[in-house]
C-alpha cells in the first residue's frame, strides 16, 4: 500500500475555525484580524501578559544534507507533544519563501502528521507578507534611481549603490544586470543586480524589530551606498523611511495558524540561515512569550548557523535566553557525514554512522558552549535499522547527552511525548546561557571566535576588498555590533564539500558589509550566493492544480 504524501495527509486533517484557536492562545477576539476561515494576523498592542514567565525551547540541528533531516516536522511535533502532555504550548516558525518551495526543498510548514495548516497557503504566498517586503525593497529600489535621475542632491555615487532590487524566487539570471540603459528618460545607467527577498535586509529589520515605529527607525537606519566622497548614504537621508514602513504595516503583525493537532502557530518573518540570520520574527516570539509557558521555536539549519545567529543576535537583541536547546539528528545525515553517497543512504552502514556522529558530537559542543543542555531528537526514517538506532542511542548516553527516538512523522505529537518529557526535565533545571562574544570586541576578532570555537576551524583569511571593508566599518564606528555569517549550511567549513567534522581549515571572508538598519554586519565566505539557483529538475515540475483549484505536488 502506497504511503500518503505530507500534502495528502494535510488534505485529510481536521481543521479548527481560527477564532477557536485563538481562543486556546489566550488572544483576545479585538485583536484577531481574519484571514479568511483558518488565518489570522494578530495586533500585538492588544495582547497582554508576562514575557519573563515563558520558557523558550530553541529546535537547531546538525549540518543538514539534501536527504532532509525534517527540522521543522520535529519542531511542530515536540509542540503537539506538549501539547498532549497538557502544557500550555506555543510554535512560532518562519515563513517558507517560495524560491526553495518551488526549487530544491519544496513545502516547508513540517511533514507527515507533524504539520502547520492549511500548508497550501502557508507555503503559496501565505497573508502576503514576503510580497510586502519585496515590494518595499524595491520601492526603495526606485527612490534611489528616481533621486539619481532627478538631480542626485545627495551626491550619490552610481557606482556604489549597495541596495540591490529583490525577488522571492531563486534566478541565477537576474545576480547582476545593467539598469538606465536606453537614454536620458529611462534613468541613469549603472550596474545593478536581485537578491532573493529573504536575503533583504527588509526581511531582516522585520524579523528583529519591536514595533512598527521601531521598524521605522531601522529603515531609516539603512546604507543604501556611498557618496562620491566616499560617505554612507541612508534612507532616513532619502527620507522615504515613512512610506517603506507603510508598505510593511501588515507584515509587520505576526500571524496565527495551527498544527494538525491544534497547537497554535505563529508563522512570521523568513530570512535564510546562510545568507542572512534565519529565525523567524522577535515579534512573533515574543508575542508567543506573552500567551504560552512554554514556546517551540527554530532556527535554519545547524547549530553553527542559525543556531549561532539566534544566540548571538536574536536572543541578545530580544533581551531573553533559550531555556533549552532540541539538536535534530537523522541516521541518514550522520551516514551521509560519515561518507555513503545519497542514493545509498536506505542501506545499513554502522561503520558510516561512526564516522559521521563527530558532526553531531560538534553540535552538542556548541550548544553547551552557549551555556544550554542539549537534547537529541533523534528523526526516525522508516530505512533506519535497530542496529543503527541503537549505535546513536548509546553513543548519546555514552556523552552524557540526553536523546529521544522521534516518531513525530508518523505519529504525531504521540511520537513526540518522550523527547517533550526530556525537555522538560531540562527546563526545569537551571541554564548559564551566555553570548559567544561581547559586541565590544573587534569585528575580525568576532569572526575568528565564531571560526575557531563554533565551526572548529583553525582561523580567518580576510581577502583584500574585506580588509578595506573591515576598515570602512571601524572608521564610521559601526563595529559594535554582532556578526552574521554568511556560510554554506552543509559543512561546518566553508567549503561544501568537507562534511563530518573537518579540521585544520580556515574559513575566507571575502566581503563584509553594514547592515545598519538590521544592527548587524554580514560576512560573505567561501562561495556563497545571496541569489540562489534553481536546480536541474525543480520541484516545480513536480507541482500541479485542477480545474477546482485543488493543488498537488506541493510537498
Amino acid at each position: 500500500m502506497a504511503h500518503l504524501t505530507d500534502q495528502e495527509i494535510a488534505a485529510k486533517a481536521e481543521i479548527r475555525p481560527i477564532q477557536d484557536i485563538a481562543d486556546k492562545a489566550g488572544i483576545p477576539q479585538d485583536a484577531l484580524e481574519m484571514y479568511g476561515k483558518y488565518k489570522a494576523k494578530v495586533d500585538i498592542h492588544k495582547v497582554e501578559g508576562d514575557e519573563s514567565k515563558s520558557k523558550v525551547v530553541l529546535v537547531s540541528a546538525m549540518n543538514p544534507t539534501p536527504a532532509g533531516e525534517g527540522k521543522s516536522t520535529c519542531t511542530v511535533g515536540l509542540a503537539d507533544a506538549f501539547n498532549k502532555l497538557e502544557k500550555n504550548v506555543m510554535v512560532a516558525l518562519r515563513e517558507p519563501a517560495l524560491g526553495p518551495v518551488m526549487g530544491i526543498k519544496g513545502g516547508a510548514t513540517g511533514g507527515g502528521h507533524a504539520q502547520v495548516l492549511p500548508m497550501e497557503e502557508i507555503n503559496l504566498h501565505f497573508n502576503g507578507d514576503l510580497h510586502a517586503i519585496t515590494t518595499a525593497n524595491n520601492a526603495l529600489a526606485a527612490f534611489i534611481d528616481n533621486h539619481l535621475h532627478h538631480g542626485n542632491k545627495l551626491n550619490i555615487d552610481p557606482r556604489r549603490v549597495s541596495w540591490k532590487r529583490v525577488m522571492d524566487m531563486n534566478d541565477r539570471a537576474l545576480r547582476q544586470i545593467n539598469v538606465g540603459l536606453g537614454g536620458v528618460t529611462r534613468g541613469v545607467p549603472r550596474e545593478d543586480g536581485f537578491d532573493i527577498t529573504v536575503a533583504s535586509e527588509i526581511m531582516a529589520v522585520l524579523c528583529l524589530a519591536t514595533d512598527l515605529i521601531d521598524l521605522k527607525k531601522k529603515i531609516a537606519n539603512i546604507i543604501i551606498g556611498y557618496t562620491y566622497d566616499k560617505e554612507p548614504v541612508t534612507v532616513g537621508q532619502l527620507e522615504v523611511e515613512g512610506a517603506l514602513a507603510l508598505l510593511l504595516k501588515e507584515a509587520i503583525k505576526p500571524n496565527l495558524v495551527q498544527t494538525m493537532e491544534g497547537t497554535p502557530a505563529l508563522i512570521h518573518g523568513g530570512p535564510f540561515a546562510n545568507i542572512a540570520h534565519g529565525c523567524n520574527s522577535l515579534i512573533a516570539t515574543n508575542t508567543a512569550r506573552k500567551l504560552a509557558d512554554i514556546v517551540v521555536t527554530e532556527c535554519g539549519f545547524g547549530s553553527d548557523l542559525g543556531g549561532e545567529k539566534f544566540m548571538d543576535i536574536k536572543a541578545r537583541k530580544g533581551n531573553f535566553a533559550p531555556d533549552a536547546i532540541v539538536l535534530v539528528a537523522t541516521i541518514r545525515a550522520l551516514k551521509m557525514n560519515g561518507g555513503v553517497a545519497k542514493s545509498d543512504l536506505g542501506e545499513a552502514n554502522v561503520e558510516a554512522l561512526k564516522a559521521g556522529i563527530a558532526n553531531l558530537e560538534k553540535h552538542v559542543e556548541n550548544a553547551r558552549k552557549f551555556g544550554v543542555e542539549p537534547v537529541v531528537a533523534l528523526n526516525d526514517f522508516v530505512t533506519d535499522t535497530d542496529e543503527e538506532r541503537n549505535f546513536v542511542l548509546d553513543w548519546c548516553k555514552e556523552q552524557g547527552v540526553r536523546v529521544s527516538l522521534t516518531k513525530v512523522w508518523e505519529h504525531g505529537g504521540a511520537g513526540g511525548t518522550d523527547l517533550a518529557e526530556q525537555v522538560l526535565e531540562v527546563l526545569g533545571q537551571e541554564q548559564n546561557f551566555k553570548h559567544l562574544y561581547e559586541t565590544d570586541l573587534p569585528i575580525d576578532q568576532k569572526i575568528e571566535k565564531i571560526v575557531t570555537e563554533v565551526y572548529g576551524g583553525d582561523g580567518v583569511i580576510f581577502t583584500d576588498k574585506a580588509k578595506k571593508q573591515l576598515a570602512e566599518i571601524e572608521r564610521h564606528g559601526w563595529a559594535d555590533v554582532p556578526v552574521c555569517m554568511a556560510k554554506t549550511q552543509y559543512s561546518l567549513s566553508d567549503d561544501p564539500s568537507l562534511l563530518g567534522r573537518p579540521s585544520g581549515f580556515k574559513v575566507t571572508v571575502r566581503e563584509l558589509i553594514a547592515k545598519n538598519g538590521a544592527g548587524f554586519v554580514l560576512a560573505l565566505t567561501g562561495d556563497i550566493m545571496t541569489m540562489p539557483g534553481l536546480p536541474k529538475v525543480p520541484s516545480a515540475v513536480h507541482m500541479d492544480v485542477d480545474a477546482d483549484g485543488n493543488s498537488k505536488g506541493l510537498f
